[in-house]
């Protein structure tokens, strides 16, 4: 009778975290995993709550379209356990979300992907690019090829961040970018100065905020309404926009920070920054809010080559191309203020692509890809090996902790086959 009611419970528990996930749950061992392996994720995760570095997270393990763990740990506020439905605030991987909206239209025979920037966006037309700096000033010269959108959407484009200490970043400072609509911020960035020649160099940068305008002018939509229209509602990733409704504001995540008494601090609070108000300026760069479930659906839908429950978002060859290395050895930095999260790695339409697994410092399979987002949001596909990680809390810095690694590393031991 005791094994009987334990089955039952079993069962109802694998029912209602089916629904709660939206994918089938299956044991670890029916896709080659070994649960005692990923069993061990559990206290890795638990320590870092305990210890005060974290303040709670969610992890998610997927293979072969079937979930075998979605775990949470810890708080996702003051006073507040974590919940599966927690929503996040995903920063940068708002970007492959924006290189899939511009696929969309790509593959609609909209523009090719060598076509001028320009062409499109005219502030661009007359962009100059950095040469150098000396007493007398900042010294310029035209571009030698024109940026493209391939540039934009392999960030080659040689646009900057605003972030390290150069003239141009100075420039980008001032500008005060993400203070009015993404037209707006075109305006201002047409003044600006290129960092590089375009093509010539992987940059971080303000290339997918540059690509969600670009969407903007090809479909006539703002972005979020063409997020909302062509990739939300059709993969019901009803959690994930720049804003959410007053209803969901209980499930929104604070962000924490370091702390040198407490260890960790809130430094956003959902009830103080209000995350419940449209906002006016829709980065392509970050800005989403999604949950855990949500962006497993969207990393499900690239692993299946655009198709997810019966509907299909891109072509299987429009995602190969995405999710392809498209530049050399030569463009890719290593001195990237990413550091060694870029070792071995290329880069595609808006994910870091796994080049060899020989020269990387992780496990993983060649043709992996990934991102991860400021508030330490991370996901993690591997085609060959059939794979999904999606990894969520809200503490910044981001990278401070090598929390993401050691669980990637983890779930890569469980293979058993």
């Amino acid at each position: 009778m005791y094994k009987i009611v334990l089955l039952g419970l079993v069962l109802a528990f694998r029912i209602s975290y089916a629904q709660q996930v939206k994918l089938p749950t299956v044991q670890p061992e029916k896709v080659g995993l070994s649960s005692d392996r990923l069993n061990l994720i559990k206290p890795l995760m638990q320590r870092y709550v305990d210890e005060n570095k974290l303040p709670g997270m969610i992890t998610v393990v997927a293979r072969h379209g079937k979930v075998v763990s979605f775990e949470k740990y810890g708080l996702m506020g003051i006073d507040k356990p974590m919940q599966s439905d927690a929503i996040f605030r995903i920063a940068s991987m708002t970007k492959p979300v924006t290189s899939v909206a511009v696929m969309l239209l790509y593959q609609e025979g909209r523009f090719q992907l060598d076509d001028a920037v320009a062409k499109y966006i005219p502030e661009f037309k007359e962009l100059k690019v950095f040469s150098s700096s000396d007493k007398n000033g900042i010294h310029l010269e035209d571009q030698i090829k024109p940026m493209t959108i391939r540039n934009l959407l392999t960030f080659t484009s040689g646009l900057g961040s605003g972030v390290e200490n150069t003239p141009i970043d100075s420039m980008y400072r001032a500008a005060d970018l993400s203070g009015g609509t993404l037209k707006e911020m075109i305006q201002k960035l047409a003044k600006i100065p290129l960092l590089y020649q375009p093509g010539t160099r992987w940059k971080y940068g303000r290339s997918s905020d540059v690509l969600g305008y670009l969407v903007e002018v090809i479909s006539g939509k703002p972005l979020d309404q063409f997020f909302k229209e062509r990739i939300f509602i059709p993969l019901k990733m009803n959690d994930t926009g720049y804003y959410i409704s007053k209803e969901k504001l209980k499930r929104v995540t604070s962000v924490y920070r370091l702390d040198e008494h407490t260890g960790i601090k809130v430094l956003t609070d959902p009830e103080i920054n209000n995350v419940s108000t449209p906002v006016k300026f829709h980065s392509g760069n970050g800005g989403l809010l999604s949950t855990a479930t949500d962006y497993l659906i969207f990393s499900q839908m690239l692993l299946n080559k655009g198709e997810y429950n019966g509907v299909r978002i891109l072509g299987s060859k429009t995602v190969d191309l995405m999710t392809s290395n498209q530049i050399t050895n030569e463009i890719m930095p290593d001195d990237d203020f990413f550091g060694p999260m870029l070792a071995g790695m290329g880069f595609g339409f808006g994910f870091a692509v796994l080049k060899d697994q020989l020269p990387s410092i992780r496990p993983g399979s060649k043709g992996s890809y990934w991102w991860a987002g400021a508030a330490n949001t991370y996901f993690y596909i591997d085609p060959k090996e059939d794979l999904i990680v999606i990894f969520m809390t809200q503490f910044v810095p981001n990278l401070y902790y090598p929390v993401c690694k050691e669980f990637r590393e983890l779930v890569y031991q469980s293979i058993v086959k």
